[in-house]
């Protein structure tokens, strides 16, 4: 691992890079690591390697090491179009198809007799970290197997038990079973293994998978499982008494659309509710068994990292229990968490006094959460705007992380208040909150790396006296701030007198700071641009909004400034043919490109460049004219991409779909709305991109299959997300899948539009506007299904 991240590695000499591939303990993180180093390596030699198979000698047998069977799929699903390997991995995806659809009891005898070396997981006493992520292959099966000792791995007696195990599983039996079973397996043990990523591993049963892992990685510091949609956050009282030295652990689900703050619910109701099933290793439910579990001398927990993102199963009673990591807990992300209340989550923070990092944006994180914060400290309510008396002993002025980006249960006053107890804040987000120059003006900080207040009433001016005593800033975020240009007010409507300015901002930013990333929008010019030079030099992610306008010259001065570049997003823009062409070639960095309602000319030639680092691009509303040849450029040039997202390219028709697919196999993310007719003839070429997560196809012809939703999600094993209108319905309506039917989606979005005559009263003119949304979202608890007035 340590020699692949050196520039130095193309160097090394064919033999000797095939003698260690080949050597008993190489030690990698996973198989794709090792298969991305040896692509870099033949790229590096391609012409030296095709005259190597000239004379008759087989450059492949350094790619024959991999074991192509444990690849991440969106990896190899991506790596089809490779100029030397291509048929290799299709072997892998064809392989690891192969797995997943061997039932359980069968998966081990499926082998036969032979050799199953290429199905176990690379493990030696120097492996640090295990990475199965986002391979749905891996099953309970495929760990057993590569934990016993190799000479064990193919005795019959022990694949029979592995296949019991698998059967136990399967069937829903008692777990006291499985566990016993487990036992009788000789499980070598890898003491040095201290990280373990298993998130999208759907198959593999992660209660009995940490059984295993507690016998063979008893040393495991940190445990990432997220996205695995049927993992009840009582999971974490297995993994307290199973890991004495675990600190960090990542339970992240997807965040659900429906944030209170964000939608108007039309109606709401639970599709199904799941009756509790029986526990294989006594997970304990109530919150009040850890009491006795202490009692009984067990030791409860180390963890001090808990990011339960997304989870919207967690509800108040969860906390409970999370609040035995009081001890230890630092780190604590709730973000997305619906279910939660204001009440819950302050109880939760009163008891966990060492948190120096929270994460609760999109929650009902209110008044209640922010006293709990701020116990301990004098009140100066009659005074809010001193900032003077503070008090050391609070949880708020130990904060070095705080953000709570679209919590509106918190009011002008309240939020004063928290802020002016923050002293240590490096980290703090506030997008779409209640927050005036007054607050700004009493946070008494001076660490601050990262700032968020997109989307408030902050001034300009009041956030240049932010900047002046925060000179470390390296990402601040002000886009939709409409008041940037305005002067100082406070809420009352008075002014504070202030010799600060909204053009000193981007001054003091200049003179101030390095920064790394930066959102802006409204007042943000030319010349704005120019005094921000000094602090862009090394900028990484640049994003320009409404309210924002660079010109030509000032775009093309971007480049120049800024060539470290990896993200640039733009809104309302107006861009051209030179602009963009300019930044492809000088850009050579660009991850990210999205251009989405900007205005003026751009043609295919703007794209006409190789862009391989490419990963994510997002045209709306500005390539109206892309054809079906204008895509297979794209394509051609944008191989590398994971998202793609086109809107309002009406000429694209059913042929785009192959096009997508063949040019950019390894998409996990596709949106494509107002495309012409791309689905006037049904869905079919698209699900050959085989690792999707996320799925959007809106207004692109009425040819979609009425069990659509169903069949994608049983054909796309990744797939968490699915995005569609009933306007391109073949039957008028789609089929809701039932909770067993959905496989391992988490929302299911459907849109639905009524016909509307325009104005004027020509009864020829009718139009089609949005009506409503469907959204359906599941987790490890039950189905909702909840309509919302609002276009999902």
């Amino acid at each position: 691992m340590w020699a692949t991240s050196s520039k130095f590695f193309i160097d090394v000499p064919y033999k000797l890079l095939l003698s260690c591939t080949q050597h008993p303990h190489l030690t990698i993180d996973s198989e794709m690591h090792l298969s991305d180093a040896l692509l870099v390596w033949v790229d590096a030699y391609a012409e030296q390697l095709e005259n190597f198979s000239r004379t008759g000698n087989d450059c492949h047998s350094i790619f024959r090491q991999v074991r192509i069977s444990l690849l991440p799929l969106w990896f190899a699903a991506g790596k089809r179009r490779s100029r030397h390997f291509s048929k290799l991995f299709e072997e892998s995806i064809d392989s690891i198809f192969r797995l997943m659809t061997v039932p359980p009891p069968f998966s081990v005898n499926f082998l036969g007799d032979g050799d199953v070396q290429h199905l176990r997981i690379r493990l030696t006493e120097y492996s640090k970290k295990v990475n199965l992520s986002g391979c749905p292959q891996i099953t309970l099966a495929i760990m057993l197997l590569s934990v016993l000792p190799s000479s064990h791995a193919v005795e019959p007696a022990l694949r029979n038990i592995v296949n019991q195990i698998s059967l136990i599983l399967e069937s829903l039996e008692e777990g006291d079973k499985c566990l016993n079973l487990l036992c009788l397996l000789p499980m070598s043990s890898f003491e040095a293994v201290q990280e373990v990523d298993i998130s999208k591993c759907q198959k593999l049963h992660l209660e009995a998978a940490i059984m295993c892992f507690s016998m063979s990685f008893p040393s495991i510091r940190t445990l990432k499982a997220a996205y695995l949609l049927n993992v009840k956050t009582t999971i974490l009282h297995q993994l307290v008494q199973n890991f004495p030295l675990l600190c960090e652990v990542d339970l992240s689900s997807d965040i659900s659309p429906l944030i209170p703050a964000q939608v108007s619910v039309v109606s709401s109701s639970p599709a199904i509710t799941l009756s509790p099933s029986n526990k294989f290793f006594r997970v304990v439910d109530d919150p009040v068994d850890v009491t006795s579990s202490k009692r009984s001398g067990l030791s409860l927990s180390n963890i001090t990292k808990l990011t339960l993102e997304g989870r919207s199963d967690l509800c108040d009673l969860d906390l409970q229990y999370i609040s035995k990591f009081r001890a230890s807990l630092q780190d604590l992300n709730l973000k997305g968490c619906i279910s939660l209340t204001d009440v819950g989550i302050s109880n939760l923070l009163c008891k966990c006094m060492k948190l120096h990092s929270i994460v609760v944006c999109d929650t009902s994180f209110g008044i209640k959460s922010v006293l709990a914060l701020c116990s301990g400290i004098s009140d100066h309510d009659n005074h809010p705007a001193a900032c003077v008396g503070l008090k050391h002993n609070s949880l708020a002025f130990n904060l070095r992380k705080l953000h709570m980006g679209g919590c509106k249960g918190v009011d002008e006053t309240s939020l004063l208040k928290l802020l002016s107890q923050t002293q240590m804040l490096k980290s703090l987000c506030l997008r779409d909150a209640h927050l005036v120059d007054q607050a700004l003006h009493c946070f008494p900080g001076s660490s601050l790396e990262m700032l968020d207040v997109s989307n408030t009433m902050v001034s300009g001016a009041a956030l240049a006296w932010i900047v002046r005593g925060n000179p470390g800033l390296k990402c601040l975020k002000v886009r939709g701030c409409r008041d940037m240009c305005q002067p100082e007010s406070n809420t009352s409507g008075g002014e504070f007198s202030s010799s600060y300015t909204f053009k000193e901002l981007y001054v003091e930013l200049g003179k101030k700071c390095r920064l790394e990333e930066i959102a802006l929008g409204w007042g943000f010019s030319c010349f704005s641009l120019e005094a921000l030079q000094p602090a862009i030099m090394s900028l990484r992610s640049i994003t320009v909004g409404l309210g924002g306008s660079l010109g030509e010259n000032g775009l093309k001065q971007l480049s120049a400034t800024c060539p470290m570049l990896e993200s640039v997003i733009f809104h309302f823009q107006v861009i051209s043919d030179t602009v963009i062409t300019n930044m492809m070639t000088s850009l050579r960095n660009l991850r990210v490109l999205a251009l989405c309602y900007c205005l003026g000319d751009i043609s295919i030639s703007s794209f006409n460049f190789s862009m391989p680092n490419l990963k994510k691009l997002q045209l709306e509303r500005v390539t109206p004219w892309m054809t079906n040849n204008d895509l297979a450029i794209l394509t051609q040039n944008c191989a590398n991409l994971v998202e793609l997202s086109l809107l309002g390219c009406k000429l694209l028709n059913s042929d785009s779909q192959q096009i997508i697919s063949h040019g950019c196999p390894g998409l996990t993310s596709i949106h494509l709305e107002d495309c012409g007719e791309v689905t006037s003839n049904g869905v079919s070429s698209l699900l050959d991109c085989m690792a999707l997560e996320d799925l959007l196809l809106r207004h692109n012809g009425p040819g979609i299959q009425k069990n659509f939703i169903f069949y994608a999600s049983s054909k796309l094993p990744m797939l968490r997300k699915v995005s569609l209108d009933l306007c391109d319905a073949s039957e008028g309506e789609f089929d809701i899948p039932d909770y067993d039917d959905m496989c391992f989606l988490s929302t299911v979005k459907i849109a639905r539009c009524k016909s509307q005559r325009c104005n004027f009263n020509l009864p020829a003119q009718r139009r089609t506007v949005h009506k409503g949304t469907l959204v359906l979202v599941r987790n490890s608890k039950n189905l909702i299904r909840t309509v919302v007035k609002e276009r999902l």
